[in-house]
């Protein structure tokens, strides 16, 4: 049972979370299909537990804003507005590849700290401890990747 009234800025929050992650998802996908050079295999395969790690997430966050008693949002054009991600290039180095997801995964992060916030403010304990580990997980790909670059 609920002992908080879900706000219309937590549903607006967690609905650019899931838009943001689809296109995350999206962009990493494009990554591990495209990805070559050297580092081909080990990318390739990171590229892959990331996104795969990811469905599952936004299907959570999608079921915890129905759970919210709103909608969640879906279709690819729909979910493309919402996110504003720019799109890596399909021929993009490994490198780029590289790059252009971690500054994914940190636009991801900051909306993830706002939806936290905007449930936190609210008393939603569920909704503000799924973020929390959404920020865990999202900040170890930035690390990762960004571990990458440093090589």
């Amino acid at each position: 049972m609920k002992n908080f009234e879900p706000s219309d800025k937590v549903i607006k929050a967690l609905r650019q979370v899931v838009a943001n992650s689809y296109a995350v998802l999206g962009q990493t996908q494009i990554c591990h299909w495209n990805v070559r050079g050297s580092s081909f295999f080990s990318l390739h395969s990171a590229f892959e537990a990331q996104y795969t790690e990811l469905f599952p997430a936004i299907d959570e966050i999608a079921e915890r804003i129905r759970a919210l008693g709103a909608f969640a949002p879906g279709g690819l054009g729909n979910l493309a507005k919402m996110a504003g991600m720019k799109e890596i290039r399909e021929d993009a180095s490994a490198q780029d590849m590289v790059k252009h997801l971690s500054t994914a995964n940190n636009t991801l992060v900051a909306d993830l700290v706002a939806a936290r916030d905007a449930a936190g403010a609210t008393g939603d304990d569920q909704t503000e401890d799924l973020m929390i580990a959404r920020i865990q997980v999202h900040e170890k790909t930035i690390w990762m990747l960004d571990s990458f670059l440093d090589s």
